[in-house]
């Protein structure tokens, strides 16, 4: 991890990439440490886009900043996991489409509750209001 002196020195860009990285970790270790099945980072971001939907497996490959392969991939360990179903699409042989199971939607909401702690402790260290000024501001649109 990096220290809070070398953070002091570094862009934006590598700024948001380094905090990014430290809340993802401590959001993984948070669930791993209480379950007992392992979910990546990588099956995270594409259990939530699949969340209260029925994607084709095509769309999410598109929408998904994730390789072809390695979304095939994560998507095999998520069902052997017993969190995601694959279906075939009415009307259409080639193209399936993958949903949360009753399991997957019990983990992902579990998750997010672990989040809004995290999200919690980091408002407790640096303000609420902050917390929410960072947020509206990464929510605007950048024009980039």
């Amino acid at each position: 991890m990096i220290s809070n002196s070398e953070l002091q020195n570094l862009d934006l860009i590598d700024l948001l990439s380094e905090r990014h990285s430290l809340v993802r970790k401590i959001s993984e270790k948070a669930w791993n440490d209480q379950s007992e099945i392992y979910i990546s980072n990588s099956e995270w971001y594409i259990m939530a886009r699949i969340y209260k939907k029925q994607p084709s497996i095509s769309h999410v490959t598109k929408n998904v900043e994730i390789s072809r392969q390695a979304i095939h991939k994560f998507i095999k360990n998520l069902s052997e996991k017993g969190l995601v179903e694959i279906k075939n699409v009415e009307n259409n042989k080639k193209e399936k489409c993958i949903q949360l199971t009753d399991l997957g939607e019990e983990c992902y909401i579990k998750n997010e509750a672990l989040k809004a702690q995290l999200e919690n402790r980091i408002a407790e260290k640096i303000g609420t209001e902050q917390v929410q000024i960072l947020k509206d501001l990464l929510k605007l649109d950048w024009k980039i």
